[in-house]
């Protein structure tokens, strides 16, 4: 082993430091993992948002009015996403790769949050209940607001991964005879390695969101609910148990299963057989043809029913 690793990048994780000197604090770090997850976030709110403006998108009838949601019910959406995928990612990591730690130290899931560990299928869990609860409280569609939040997400894996690869962890296997094999300064074995960030940020960030997004804007997707989503999750599911192989494998899984079978492709087997079934019901339907906004229609009938 090296005393000290030489990294092919030398990326700093902070990619600024504010003075800050309050509260004990000699300086307010800003990192490129926080960014990635601000800057996925008010990405999505955009992306929706034009969804949203585009009731043309959402239905096969000839004059759409609207589409079956709001802006105002995206905006109160993002707020509840953001709590989902902080608390969701952070009790999944724990549960699903630290679950030693949470006996030892039951607190660790809160006090713990600074030594890094976010779990996305953990965040999923967590946005789908979000959408879940939000949808029913301004009574959209559930389907309808999964594949508004499908349709966006695959660039905040895009930045985050790329945020992984700026810190220099989750790295893949050793690969020294590979061409493109890196070295990263986290590594305590210095190996040559791949950069399985990348291939993620490739194959659930920027192939995803193209996909998606030509079944949107070219095919009207979004008119057949829970098909974005289904494609979302199927495709997530097997981009991430595909490079699932060429990533580290889990030192805490069972002896007899690590280097064949890992914690990840576990939790992607299930959004790959969700996303199978959505596609499913979603080509098996009718797309839709209605021309309202769906929320709205809903509230003025029950106006109409209060009132008469």
């Amino acid at each position: 082993m090296l005393a000290r690793c030489i990294p092919t990048l030398a990326l700093d994780p902070v990619l600024v430091e504010i003075p800050f000197p309050f509260f004990g604090l000699e300086g307010l770090p800003i990192r490129w993992y926080a960014l990635a997850y601000i800057a996925g976030l008010f990405f999505g709110l955009w992306y929706v948002n034009q969804l949203v403006r585009r009731p043309r998108l959402w239905t096969t009838h000839p004059k759409p009015v609207a589409a079956p949601m709001s802006r105002a019910f995206v905006d109160d959406l993002l707020l509840w996403i953001m709590v989902g995928v902080i608390a969701g990612g952070r009790i999944g990591y724990v549960l699903f790769y630290q679950t030693a730690a949470i006996w030892e130290r039951p607190l660790w899931i809160a006090t713990g949050i600074t030594e890094g560990g976010m779990s996305f299928h953990g965040g999923l869990i967590g946005v789908a209940l979000a959408i879940f609860f939000t949808s029913r409280a301004h009574r959209v569609e559930v389907t309808r607001t999964a594949d508004a939040v499908a349709a966006a997400t695959p660039v905040g894996l895009l930045l985050g991964r790329l945020a992984n690869f700026i810190n220099g962890e989750l790295w893949g296997r050793e690969a020294p005879g590979l061409p493109w094999a890196m070295r990263f300064a986290g590594d305590p074995e210095c190996a040559l390695r791949h950069p399985s960030q990348l291939y993620e940020a490739t194959l659930e960030g920027l192939v995803l969101f193209t996909v998606i997004a030509v079944l949107i804007w070219k095919w009207r997707a979004l008119s057949r609910p829970g098909l974005v989503a289904g494609v979302f999750l199927a495709g997530y599911g097997l981009f991430r148990a595909l490079v699932e192989l060429v990533r580290e494998p889990d030192t805490h899984m069972p002896e007899a299963l690590q280097g064949y079978v890992t914690m990840g492709m576990i939790l992607s087997l299930p959004l790959i057989l969700v996303g199978a079934v959505l596609i499913w019901r979603a080509l098996k339907t009718r797309p839709d043809d209605r021309p309202g906004n769906l929320a709205e229609t809903a509230s003025e009938a029950a106006k109409s029913r209060q009132n008469g």
